[in-house]
C-alpha cells in the first residue's frame, strides 16, 4: 500500500520518501568507481525538493534508483509504506507504473504516435477503457496548454511542447511521487520558465511529492528545499 495523498494528511507526521545508507558504484576500466556513498535522505509528503550538482556527479543515478529503474549496491528506498528495494522486478515495475511519474530531459515520446496517444499509453497498458484513457489524456493535455496539439506527432512539436506532453504522460496514472531529471535542460530560457511554473502548478494541484534533479538555479529556487550531491553524499545547500 502506498498510503493516501498529502491532502488527506496521512503522511503529515512522517517522511513520505526515505533512503538509508544508499550506495552505488560502477566498474570502470577494471576498478570500482563509487557514485553514491551511504546516502541518507528524507522528503516529507507534499515537499518539492531540488537536487543540484555538477554533471556526472550521480544525480541521474540517484533518480533512477528512487524510481526503481536501477538497483543500488546497498541501502534501502521507502516510498510511503513500501520498501522499493525489497520488491522483486515485477513488483517494482507494477509499483512504479502506478505510483511514480517520471519527467526526463529527453522526453522519450514514441515518434509514431500522436501527443494524445503518447499520454494514453500508460493507461492503455494498464487496461483502461479507450474512452476513459482518451478523456483523461485530453484533460491533462488541456491543463499543460496542449489542447490544440492533440493529434500532432512528436516530430511536429517543439522541444517545449514535447516536454509538456511528457509532463501530462507522467500524471496519467495519478502518481503520488513525481521524479524529474533535468526537465528544463534541453529548453531555451523562455520555454524553461514556462515549464518551471508548470511543474510548480501541477505539484500543488495534483497533491504530489516531487524530487527534481536540475542544473537550473531558478528551478531549484522555486522548490521548497535544495540538496547538493557532491562526492557521493547528499547535503542541504
Amino acid at each position: 500500500m502506498i498510503g493516501t495523498r498529502v491532502e488527506d494528511g496521512y503522511w503529515s507526521l512522517m517522511s513520505f520518501l526515505e533512503i538509508q545508507k544508499l550506495s552505488k558504484s560502477y566498474r570502470v576500466g577494471g576498478r570500482s568507481l563509487p557514485v553514491l556513498t551511504e546516502v541518507d535522505f528524507e522528503v516529507s509528503a507534499g515537499e518539492m525538493v531540488a537536487i543540484v550538482g555538477s554533471s556526472g556527479v550521480g544525480k541521474s543515478t540517484l533518480m533512477h534508483i528512487l524510481g526503481g529503474l536501477d538497483h543500488a549496491d546497498m541501502g534501502s528506498v521507502r516510498i510511503g509504506q513500501t520498501k522499493l528495494t525489497e520488491l522483486c522486478d515485477s513488483e517494482r515495475v507494477a509499483f512504479r507504473n502506478v505510483h511514480i511519474g517520471f519527467v526526463f530531459q529527453f522526453h522519450h515520446l514514441l515518434p509514431e504516435f500522436s501527443a494524445v496517444e503518447n499520454v494514453e499509453m500508460p493507461m492503455r497498458i494498464a487496461r483502461w477503457t479507450a474512452d476513459d484513457a482518451r478523456m483523461r489524456a485530453v484533460r491533462l493535455l488541456n491543463q499543460v496548454g496542449m489542447s490544440d496539439r492533440l493529434e500532432h506527432r512528436p516530430g511536429m512539436l517543439s522541444g517545449g511542447e514535447q516536454q509538456r506532453v511528457a509532463v501530462a504522460r507522467a500524471l496519467v496514472m495519478r502518481p503520488t511521487l513525481l521524479l524529474a531529471d533535468e526537465p528544463t535542460g534541453d529548453l531555451d530560457e523562455a520555454t524553461g520558465k514556462y515549464l518551471r511554473e508548470l511543474l510548480r502548478e501541477i505539484h500543488v494541484e495534483h497533491g504530489l511529492t516531487s524530487v527534481i534533479a536540475t542544473h537550473n538555479e531558478r528551478l531549484a529556487a522555486d522548490c521548497d528545499r535544495v540538496m547538493k550531491l557532491e562526492n557521493g553524499q547528499l547535503r542541504s545547500r
